[in-house]
């Protein structure tokens, strides 16, 4: 069997050199299909082993993040959830949510984050410049009045803060704070000056955690208070789930595929992503929608960047680089769960958008940071992140885009059979698919979030379905955001449009109700209008 190997390999070579002769003969003729064939002969066997590793990579991963799920369940019992929330020695959070034109969902949002677990929690909404009724749905909601409370300038902000806000009587600990437009990251900054506590959890103000989300996200800087400088939990999908009183009670899946498609990319994205490279104690992506961080180590390097589209990823590898200058033995650790839930675009029109971002941010930040490739000083960072997130994130739409008019004009030219073709494509979206129900049987087995047998089989189909037209969009979308960065366009966000969070799901203007806020000024709890 061992020599069988040698001779098969020597037999393929052989023919690639044929065929690359019959091509180059082609080529020179001038020839439309000598061009193909040139094309096919030289990219064909490359970007067939290009998906067969990418996608074994994921399955490593899901294996690693299998094993760290498997083992953050047994040791669920002793994570002392109950005592945490009742200890004064638990460490203090201030939640960070910038918010823009959010009057949809944020006074719902704003009630679930004041309503968390946590013995000693504050709320930061930076209202950053907001057209709409954002403000004024808050201010009549939480009955909201302005102080003169003036917030640190340990990081920078660009956009001159205009006022401060507390509930009446300082009877919640909630801050809002009024800000000039100045984007996402700009915000996320003035959130921190204002933020008083030890550690920050950054959010949106379309978002809504867990009851035991600071709680249990928190908890790996309690075990590791010296060394673990950032946390991120999971990120799901709400569009059709009910919620009431701000939580989410009945998961469901959404009825809509553009949606479906994105729950199974959350889930691929979180379990693959996020668990695996945790565990390899090499995260470099925290999301932005649920992230938390000592608040000392943020000031440290500056906070966001308001100029790189991609700012959180941008902040967790600054944050390692950082500290790996400094000679700083550190961790960024993921929790598996709790989770944040969060409103995806339901309008392809506003996904292009929102993925043509995501790639554009991904391409800066890498950009900005190349020093760090194939580094040891920045060790598995250097030498194995980073250059994973430029061979398989960075270049696999490209790869694939590549794959998807190649094979199809093969087939035109006569160069391959169809049959032949069709067990091509056949092996590769077949093991992508393998790829995403494995993440889907993980992350159920592990937390079994699916409360219906016929939503679990609707997943199924979506991580069947999306490799049929949506896959092959996304891709596009994400090459236009490189070709967009590469010919210097400036970046512009738009609009998402938002149903809101809701009970039941749907469309609200039901946040304009005053919301009944529990009365901590006896409690012990520090009061939102205090001083740092």
């Amino acid at each position: 069997m061992s020599g069988a190997w040698p001779e098969a390999l020597g037999a393929l070579l052989d023919a690639v050199g044929a065929w690359g002769t019959h091509a180059h003969a082609q080529l020179l003729g001038g020839t439309v299909r000598g061009t193909v064939v040139v094309l096919v002969q030289v990219l064909a066997l490359p970007v067939l082993l290009y998906v067969l590793a990418i996608n074994s990579s994921y399955l490593v991963l899901i294996g690693l993040a299998g094993a760290d799920m498997g083992r953050y369940l047994r040791r669920g019992r002793f994570r002392g959830v109950e005592d945490a929330s009742a200890s004064p020695l638990t460490q203090s959070v201030s939640v960070v949510m910038p918010a823009f034109d959010e009057e949809a969902s944020v006074v719902g949002s704003v009630s679930a984050m004041l309503a968390l677990r946590h013995p000693r929690h504050e709320v930061v909404v930076v209202d950053d410049g907001s057209t709409d009724a954002t403000f004024a749905l808050l201010q009549e909601a939480f009955d909201l009045v302005e102080v003169p409370r003036r917030s640190a300038q340990d990081v920078p902000v660009r956009g001159a803060v205009r006022s401060v806000h507390v509930p009446r009587g300082g009877r919640s600990p909630l801050v809002v704070v009024r800000k000039d437009n100045g984007g996402r990251a700009d915000a996320v900054n003035a959130g921190i000056n204002a933020a008083r506590h030890e550690l920050v959890c950054i959010t949106d103000a379309d978002s809504v955690l867990d009851p035991d989300a600071l709680l249990t996200v928190s908890r790996p800087f309690a075990d590791d208070p010296v060394r673990v400088v950032a946390t991120g939990g999971a990120v799901r999908a709400v569009n059709g789930s009910t919620l009431v009183g701000g939580r989410v009670t009945d998961v469901r899946m959404p009825r809509g595929w553009i949606a479906r498609f994105q729950v199974v990319e959350y889930l691929r994205a979180f379990c693959v992503g996020r668990a695996g490279w945790s565990r390899l104690q090499s995260l470099v992506l925290i999301s932005g929608a649920f992230g938390m961080y000592r608040r000392d180590v943020l000031v440290e390097v500056g906070g966001l960047d308001p100029t790189c589209i991609g700012e959180d990823f941008e902040l967790t590898v600054r944050l390692h680089r950082h500290l790996r200058d400094a000679g700083r033995d550190h961790r960024v650790v993921f929790v598996p769960e709790p989770a944040s839930w969060t409103e995806v675009p339901a309008t392809r029109a506003v996904l292009a958008r929102q993925r043509r971002r995501w790639q554009r941010g991904l391409a800066e930040t890498l950009w900005r940071h190349r020093g760090m490739l194939g580094n040891p000083r920045y060790g598995r960072i250097g030498l194995l992140a980073l250059p994973y997130y430029v061979v398989f994130e960075l270049v696999a739409p490209v790869v694939e885009l590549v794959g998807v008019v190649l094979t199809p004009l093969a087939v035109a030219f006569g160069l391959v059979p169809w049959k032949a073709a069709l067990l091509l494509m056949a092996l590769c979206y077949g093991y992508a698919i393998m790829v995403t129900v494995a993440a889907l049987l993980v992350e159920e087995l592990s937390f079994h979030r699916s409360q219906r047998w016929r939503d679990l089989v609707r997943g199924l189909a979506a991580a069947v379905l999306e490799n049929v037209g949506h896959r092959q969009l996304t891709a596009l979308w994400r090459v236009q955001g490189l070709w967009s960065l590469l010919r210097g366009q400036q970046q512009v966000w738009g609009a998402m449009d938002r149903q809101g969070l809701a009970a039941g799901g749907g469309p609200t203007d039901a946040g304009r109700a005053v919301v009944e806020l529990p009365d901590t000024s006896a409690s012990g709890r520090p009061l939102a209008g205090a001083g740092r």
